[in-house]
């Protein structure tokens, strides 16, 4: 191999090659009158770039508006979950519905729920 050629007009394996190629053929394709093609290739290219970068927003806005932090109605344990659900809680296995940002017990139709409080038994004297 000659080391006297300047190292400057060396062409490797790195892809400037390719991309001169990919240049010039779009070059040639604008000149003849088929820049459309060209056109949509870039527009192609741009929509795979930031495609996925408008859907991991758009994610991460609906987990952010859908996610529920409540205690559970029964035990009170403190879980998620995601908005218009049913689930069971962790702790106690309770079958809840999640509504309007709330753990709610799913219950069949006509169950009448009853909050019992503790009373303390006194004796009376005669």
């Amino acid at each position: 191999m000659n080391d006297n050629f300047p190292k400057l007009l060396w062409l490797n394996d790195s892809g400037l090659s390719c991309l001169l190629t990919l240049l010039l053929l779009g070059l040639l394709l604008g000149s003849v009158g088929l820049g459309w093609i060209v056109n949509s290739f870039l527009i192609l290219l741009a929509l795979l770039l930031f495609l996925p970068i408008v859907a991991f927003w758009g994610f991460r806005w609906w987990v952010k508006s859908n996610l529920v932090e409540d205690k559970c109605p029964v035990c009170n344990y403190e879980f998620t979950g995601f908005n218009r659900t049913e689930c069971r809680c962790p702790n106690c296995g309770e079958p809840l519905k999640v509504e309007a940002g709330r753990f709610q017990r799913l219950t069949p139709p006509g169950t009448i729920d009853v909050e019992a409080i503790e009373v303390s038994a006194k004796q009376l004297e005669d």
